[in-house]
């Protein structure tokens, strides 16, 4: 099956079951400083996930695009992608796991027709400590349905260390069978969401297990190794609590949170553990051996096979991720700081590995287009944004190669200055500032201290990782009170920007952390100090008069009518469904604001305070950013 084939028996095996099917969210995420992108399915779902009601029920499923930044060196294996698609469904308080396990059995056995017998499940082992039990009950569950297809499913603990042995179902700690967007439960902020998951993996067969060059040979087979003979394909996440200040308590409502990979779905059909073989990553391969004039090879049995099949995958992974960024309606451009850093960066690394493959000329913006047409169907927005993808990527690949230039020059110039011998800093600063490849550098300089190398490039992925957890701490998702001011201060803000610059003015993101605001809006100028003043003086106007705070459930050509105004009215639109709708006012002293909107907000104005802006400033061609503080 195709993964088209399979999205869509997804969607309509849950649709057939009473589940809404809703549009996949933005790779961008709103107010959510959590994150720069959407990294799974989850991510939206959040505050659903805690309470709020959904404008679409309490059923939801969809295929949602995700983007992991954090996995963008792991690719060129034959299963990592910085870009996925994830199948998911979701109850909000409705079922729980008898009716979720038994459905995701039915659909891979029966719909996608896997083989019962090459699956396996993972559960959470529990931990004491936290107060959290031994998932038995996923267990039996689990065993109850194997024994219907005439196997017996015997549940095994700690076979990370002793092995399978007879084993189907296995017992993992929180590291592996435990879910929220924090990770662990000790990593956990205060009112983050999270519970026990229950994981299904593919084996691809025992002979993929200890090949002679394989690392792992020696060691104990079981399906959370990474000796590729398993492939994890999806994930039960059974949303049972909630971190406190003093631990764990349970939701009142405890909610089901399914994750499928769709590609890994469409590898396991196709039983072939090669993920890039696949219909949509394979057709990239494709069209970049016509312009390499390289074979991907069928096989990894010599070094030159490895290094060929590193450089398509990366090369595909990332232009298709690079492809989905740019071409979404909240797209950012390449850049240097956040999400713009990270486009720039995954373009680079192609046009590098490019280069590996002999590729001559530009071709990046050709392999968008292949990704583009593949894709059409299911997510027309990259159609509606094709103009901009193409011209973004060849702009961005001429000035990258430009800086490949300036990179060998500067190459040639240290070499000169230090008769041939590179420091450690030298090199790193050729490859981090410059995008020069190692092995362009050791092509002029053979002997690189990489000891010292790979020393400050881990002292920079510290930096970095600490610069965005400082950044991105905190967030919409812990509902803390501070935050939810900050919420609907972006409400009071947005009104007030049109107000005061014109009806053209649009939210194109936001970020609300306990500390302070950030709001993204279109205007082409900057906006003078009076005018900041202004937008400042009417925010603070309704805060004063305490105005009530309310949500509404439309249709789409209700919530038009009545002046509502928000970003995903056309997505919504086009699936005649309904949305959740904030006002600000009453029918006495008038509504000042209209916003869709998932919430949580305030009761009423007066709760925020005070609202002060600190800075305005451009971040793109036609964007401007305010950041504020609310006191």
């Amino acid at each position: 099956m195709t993964s088209s084939e399979i999205r869509q028996k997804f969607l309509q095996f849950f649709k057939d079951r009473g589940h809404t099917i809703i549009p996949s969210a933005s790779l961008i995420p709103e107010n959510d400083p959590t994150t720069l992108f959407t990294g799974s399915g989850m991510q939206p779902m959040v505050p659903y996930l805690l309470g709020e009601v959904h404008p679409r029920g309490n059923l939801i499923a969809d295929s949602q695009k995700c983007f992991r930044s954090q996995d963008i060196d792991e690719v060129g294996d034959n299963r990592h992608t910085t870009f996925f698609e994830m199948l998911g469904n979701w109850s909000l308080g409705a079922y729980f796991k008898t009716e979720q396990i038994s459905w995701m059995f039915q659909f891979l056995t029966e719909e996608l027709g896997l083989d019962p017998h090459h699956l396996f499940i993972t559960v959470f082992r529990g931990n004491e400590q936290i107060g959290i039990p031994r998932d038995d009950e996923a267990v039996s569950l689990w065993q109850t349905m194997f024994k219907k297809v005439g196997i017996e499913a015997e549940a095994v603990d700690f076979a990370e260390t002793n092995g399978m042995g007879n084993g189907r179902i296995f017992y993992y700690d929180e590291t592996k069978n435990w879910w929220s967007r924090a990770g662990v439960p000790n990593k956990m902020p205060v009112g983050e969401p999270g519970g026990p998951d229950s994981e299904m993996f593919w084996d691809f067969g025992v002979e993929r297990q200890h090949h002679e060059y394989s690392p792992w040979r020696d060691k104990p087979c079981h399906v959370n190794c990474d000796c590729g003979r398993f492939m994890e394909i999806g994930n039960n996440v059974f949303m049972q609590y909630q971190k406190t200040e003093t631990g764990f308590k349970k939701l009142a409502k405890p909610n089901v949170d399914f994750g499928g990979g769709l590609e890994r779905m469409v590898a396991a059909c196709g039983n072939d553990p090669d993920m890039f073989r696949i219909d949509v990553l394979y057709s990239i391969i494709q069209k970049l051996e016509k312009i390499s004039n390289k074979k991907y090879p069928t096989t990894q049995e010599s070094s030159e096979d490895a290094k060929l099949l590193r450089s398509f995958r990366i090369i595909a992974d990332h232009v298709r991720a690079a492809t989905f960024v740019l071409g979404d309606d909240f797209g950012v451009v390449p850049s240097n700081k956040d999400q713009g850093y990270i486009v720039r960066r995954l373009i680079r690394r192609a046009i590098v590995q490019g280069s590996e493959l002999g590729c001559t000329g530009m071709f990046t913006a050709d392999i968008a287009r292949t990704i583009i047409e593949t894709y059409a169907d299911a997510y027309p927005e990259l159609i509606h944004n094709k103009e901009k993808i193409i011209t973004t990527l060849e702009k961005e690949e001429a000035k990258f190669q430009e800086t490949m230039r300036d990179g060998l020059h500067e190459l040639e110039k240290i070499i000169k200055e230090t008769d041939g011998k590179l420091s450690a800093q030298n090199t790193f600063d050729l490859y981090q500032s410059f995008g020069l490849p190692l092995e362009v550098i050791q092509d002029k300089v053979p002997e690189i201290d990489m000891v010292g190398f790979r020393k400050a490039f881990e002292g920079h992925q510290e930096l970095s990782r600490a610069a965005a957890g400082q950044k991105f701490s905190g967030g919409l998702a812990d509902h803390s009170e501070k935050v939810i001011h900050g919420h609907t201060a972006t409400h009071l803000l947005h009104q007030a920007l049109r107000t005061v610059l014109g009806t053209h003015v649009g939210q194109k993101g936001s970020n609300i952390t306990a500390e302070r605001l950030r709001f993204d809006f279109s205007h082409t100028q900057k906006m003078t100090p009076e005018e900041i003043k202004r937008v400042e003086e009417i925010v603070n106007e309704q805060i004063k008069k305490d105005l009530p705070v309310h949500f509404e459930v439309l249709d789409t050509d209700e919530a038009n009518e009545r002046g509502a105004i928000g970003i995903f009215e056309d997505k919504y639109a086009q699936l005649g469904g309904k949305i959740k709708v904030y006002f600000v006012g009453d029918d006495t002293r008038g509504f000042f604001s209209k916003e869709i909107c998932g919430g949580p907000h305030v009761a009423h104005t007066g709760e925020i305070g005070s609202f002060k802006i600190q800075k305005e400033e451009a971040v793109a061609a036609g964007i401007r950013r305010i950041k504020a503080v609310v006191d």
